[in-house]
């Protein structure tokens, strides 16, 4: 088994899914590149895109046709203008053409080249999609890609991850391993051991720089989060509430930019309700941008993209672990405990239901935040248990399809989870805990296998169907 760097797991995204938006935005660029490759863009007469399976069943909601789109036109979603997607989308649906990787115009019609098939699974996946490219040759080109979650995406003889993959010196594939090697080590913390794996990518430098760079990303994503009103797109009429929380919170107190009003926070009331209320509203805030095609980052995955910040937030602002080491430590340990979830079970809604969304994402918050307040390599694990334990069997029921109700929601609970799961565990002795980290991915992995597909993200179970709407 291969190492995961953390910076896979946790890495800027966009809204609203990883899987159903990230995931093919991934697929269509890596088939343009595969047509770059095996023959030429400008030998391209027509393209086609299938989606399948949970893709197509919530695809609308979650954006998949519009990154397809949007990939196929060569745009990235890492650097692409935010504000002008509609814009983009609605030229290609009303011109009937693409710009195909930005090089040539084609016909390409909303229903006949992009097709979501919401009667067929791909059997390698739930989240199946088939491109399709015919040249002026008369010569096609055919590729199936599943996307497993997180963004990361596969074909059945290849897996994207693995192109990150490399054999660190000291392998933790698992709780276990990680213990065993940090006491091998003589360390003090996990994030020491995770400093050195991470060498096998890149200098500790540049890894630190990663996590402040993701952290900066995360402050921005929140700022703008709580400086928005109004409803959030795809039908529902779901009001955005983190700018009125935020300003319920600061009283009436004015501000000029993000640094400003990150100290009005730092000087906040510290009651018990108000860090409660603060913690919503940092989740509440990037789940609303991710809602709306915003810039996020993604941790593990998008619907789940409001915990780790939101935990993040709370420690810089109301806890005394402030310093950039703490932001870093807590990044990297959070983002360990993501790999060992990705390699042992699952981080994909589709597979696992939202168990494998907010409660891995808990559990990493968990484990960050338990590394930077102090606790042994025992606690961290401990914490991380905890929050996860507390998420088995989580459904992914998403109304409409739309990544809002619950999965907003349910991103400032499994913060507040995931603070109550660290305070827990920096209270107690981990050599005395009954059910340990593995064991409960393990059960995490059991109960995927065995939830009903209703309840993976296919908007076929629960919410999706006792909330009675219009499809969006």
């Amino acid at each position: 088994m291969e190492s995961i760097s953390v910076f896979d797991i946790i890495k800027v995204g966009i809204g609203p899914s990883s899987s159903h938006t990230m995931g093919p935005w991934n697929a269509a660029e890596n088939f343009l590149k595969q047509i770059r490759t095996d023959f030429n863009i400008q030998e391209v007469k027509e393209v086609y895109v299938e989606f399948f399976g949970s893709l197509a069943k919530t695809g609308i909601g979650h954006g998949t046709d519009i990154a397809g789109m949007l990939g196929l036109s060569g745009e990235n979603f890492k650097t692409i203008d935010t504000t002008k997607i509609d814009e983009k989308i609605n030229a290609i649906k009303s011109s009937n053409q693409i710009n195909l990787g930005g090089e040539k115009v084609i016909a390409f019609v909303y229903g006949k080249n992009l097709i979501l098939n919401k009667s067929k699974t791909l059997d390698y996946h739930p989240n199946g999609m088939i491109f399709r490219a015919v040249f002026e040759n008369g010569e096609e080109l055919v590729q199936d890609y599943y996307s497993i979650g997180g963004g990361f995406i596969a074909t059945q003889n290849e897996n994207s991850m693995e192109k990150h993959c490399v054999r660190t010196l000291y392998p933790c594939h698992n709780g276990e391993a990680l213990i065993r090697n940090v006491e091998k080590l003589g360390f003090d913390k996990i994030s020491d051991l995770i400093f050195l794996n991470e060498e096998s990518w890149r200098t500790r430098e540049e890894t630190e720089n990663e996590a402040l760079y993701i952290w900066q990303q995360i402050k921005e994503c929140i700022y703008k989060g709580i400086s928005k009103e109004g409803i959030l797109p795809g039908g529902l009429n779901v009001s955005r509430r983190a700018a009125g929380l935020n300003r319920k919170l600061l009283g009436g107190k004015t501000y000029s930019n993000m640094e400003e009003w990150f100290q009005l926070v730092v000087d906040a009331e510290e009651t018990f309700t108000n860090i409660n209320k603060w913690v919503s509203c940092f989740a509440l805030a990037v789940n609303e941008e991710n809602a709306s095609f915003g810039r996020i980052i993604t941790a593990p995955t998008n619907g789940a993209s409001g915990v780790i910040p939101a935990v993040l937030m709370y420690s810089q602002a109301f806890t005394e672990f402030q310093t950039d080491e703490d932001i870093i430590r807590f990044l990297l340990v959070a983002g360990e405990i993501g790999t060992l979830f990705k390699k042992n079970a699952t981080i994909s809604a589709a597979m696992g239901g939202c168990q494998a969304e907010i409660g891995v994402s808990s559990a990493m918050a968990a484990a960050g935040l338990t590394e930077i307040m102090g606790g042994n390599p025992g606690q961290v694990l401990m914490a991380a248990e905890i929050a996860m334990e507390h998420h088995l069997g989580m459904t992914c029921d998403p109304i409409a399809g739309l990544v809002q109700i619950p999965c907003i929601e349910r991103n400032s609970m499994g913060a507040m989870k995931a603070i109550t799961a660290a305070n827990i565990a920096i209270e107690s002795d981990p050599t005395k805990a009954r059910v340990t980290l593995d064991e409960v991915i393990e059960s995490m992995w059991e109960t995927a296998q065995s939830m009903n597909d209703r309840f993976k993200e296919t908007s076929e179970g629960g919410l999706a169907i006792a909330v009675n709407v219009a499809e969006c």
